[in-house]
């Protein structure tokens, strides 16, 4: 529907599909985050666990984990510093940067990240995609494959 400013208004349809999708993203998180506290780690904290464990020496500057974990580089600093004060990340000075910092996985951090990983696919499995059929997952892949792919080519950077 247009209206005099043509504004392309949502069908009732488009906006039970938006508002599901609103619905899920919230709830999940919600849900998912719940089943962290038990560890004492937030979503962010898990994230930023995942992409240290991943990487390279388990390090990453800190300006690119700041763009991994779309957080503002002062943000992330404050999660960084909380972190550090629970022992599971440190930071580095970079020896080819005088400015630049490393985040580093502290072995307590990858022992954390390996007793908290096994839970967290299971909460993942338990409330998403045990939830769907193999069809369902691969139509939502397909689905939402070019949503990321077009908010990743429009993010700005942090």
């Amino acid at each position: 529907m247009d209206t005099e400013k043509g504004t392309r208004w949502l069908s009732e349809e488009e906006q039970r599909t938006w508002r599901t999708h609103l619905d899920v993203s919230r709830l999940l998180m919600y849900q998912l985050e719940k089943d962290l506290q038990p560890f004492g780690l937030t979503i962010n904290d898990y994230e930023i666990l995942v992409n240290l464990s991943e990487s390279e020496d388990r390090r990453m500057r800190m300006s690119d984990l700041a763009t991994a974990t779309l957080q503002s580089k002062s943000r992330l600093s404050h999660q960084i510093t909380r972190m550090e004060n629970a022992g599971l990340v440190r930071r580095e000075h970079c020896d080819t940067d005088k400015r630049g910092l490393y985040a580093v996985l502290t072995e307590h951090g990858w022992l954390t990240m390996r007793e908290v990983a096994p839970h967290h696919v299971a909460s993942v499995r338990r409330h998403f995609i045990d939830l769907l059929t193999p069809e369902d997952l691969a139509a939502l892949q397909s689905s939402l494959t070019p949503v990321a792919d077009h908010l990743r080519s429009h993010r700005p950077p942090v």
